[in-house]
């Protein structure tokens, strides 16, 4: 059976979808140990050792996102997949950047969902994959579309979704320095920034673009954000380094978004950092976007062929490029409009900014410490 011998930690404070689900993967072979709330969930995880967790994250006593923080905190790096209604996605955002593994909605309208994403999960850290037909498959992508409605349809759940995910102007790694700002006239801004180190070796950056500039720009978020962190757990793990490498790195999100069919599309940048060796990749999708090194007062644009965007099902390969970070160079990031390279050289990072006042868009620096 597709999920045999696995040992599963359920933890739902509904009795009647605990006693459901529960039985739905037994039926499927797992071995399922129950909890009605976060902190019988942490009891029961200190006893013994499972596989993965699903959890939901509006529960008494302790509520999921809690018991993740302190099961994340230990150090452990099981697979997680978060249960939600409609209203959450907010925590949703949280748990993921915690280190939740994937999420789904509830009601549940299948609960071969449920099997599906848990074999995805386990795939991505090494766990053997059951053979899936394609009827499954489309029912895993029923609970992003609803996801992508309820953001459609609330321009402030939205926002406050995306909001979640940015960090203040200034973010600080032990030998990496960012700063940035984002402008955008709407609610939603339809681009985004993200950095993450890996390991003690490597540091990654991208920033993007999102097509259509609407409500599910901030579901996009979402998604990218979720499929580079699984990455970069991975790397930790020592199961793949496809992260590291940003020609592969974008073959694998256009992937992800392609076989996401939410019609959204991207353009983006891509940035890996040997910091040992000082090491630069950089590959793009799309067009738009610019990559220079900044030094003192100049700067030199890295030459980066327009390539298709991701998300097209008949996408080719990114334009690359590899240089030597030399001195006190910094890379940056930046919209192709001159004001905005006018406001980085003169060092006006500000963050997310909403103001009707400006050209949508901006940059992001980073620099080496060490």
């Amino acid at each position: 059976m597709a999920l045999e011998t696995l040992n599963i930690l359920l933890v739902e404070d509904d009795p009647v979808f605990r006693d459901v689900l529960s039985s739905f993967l037994r039926t499927r072979g797992a071995l399922v140990s129950e909890a009605e709330d976060g902190r019988e969930g942490l009891e029961l995880f200190a006893k013994k050792r499972f596989d993965i967790i699903l959890a939901d994250l509006n529960m008494p006593n302790m509520d999921g996102l809690t018991m993740l923080r302190h099961i994340y905190k230990s150090g452990s790096q099981i697979p997680s997949i978060i249960l939600s209604g409609n209203q959450r996605m907010a925590l949703v955002t949280e748990a993921l950047r915690l280190g939740a593994s994937d999420y789904l909605v509830k009601p549940l309208s299948d609960l071969h969902a449920v099997e599906y994403a848990i074999n995805q999960c386990l795939a991505s850290v090494g766990a053997s994959q059951s053979v899936l037909d394609e009827n499954i498959d489309e029912l895993s992508y029923l609970e992003l579309n609803e996801h992508l409605a309820l953001l459609e349809q609330n321009t402030e759940a939205a926002k406050c979704v995306q909001q979640q995910l940015f960090p203040g102007s200034t973010i600080d790694y032990p030998s990496i320095h960012v700063d940035y700002t984002l402008m955008t006239h709407k609610r939603v801004s339809p681009y985004f920034i993200d950095s993450a180190m890996v390991g003690n070796e490597h540091f990654i950056m991208y920033m993007a673009h999102f097509h259509p500039e609407d409500n599910r720009a901030a579901f996009a978020c979402v998604l990218l954000k979720s499929f580079v962190n699984q990455k970069v757990k991975d790397c930790n793990n020592r199961l793949d380094d496809i992260v590291t490498h940003p020609q592969v790195m974008l073959k694998y999100l256009n992937e992800r978004l392609v076989n996401a069919g939410l019609d959204l599309y991207c353009d983006i940048i891509y940035v890996a950092l040997h910091l040992t060796h000082k090491e630069l990749q950089v590959a793009q999708a799309g067009r738009g976007l610019r990559c220079y090194l900044r030094h003192g007062a100049e700067l030199t644009r890295l030459a980066l062929a327009d390539s298709m965007q991701l998300g097209l099902f008949a996408w080719g390969q990114p334009s690359m490029q590899s240089r030597q970070l030399n001195g006190d160079d910094t890379l940056c990031l930046v919209t192709g409009i001159p004001k905005h390279k006018h406001m980085l050289m003169a060092n006006d990072f500000q963050g997310l900014v909403y103001t009707p006042d400006m050209v949508e868009g901006g940059f992001v620096q980073m620099k080496v410490t060490e």
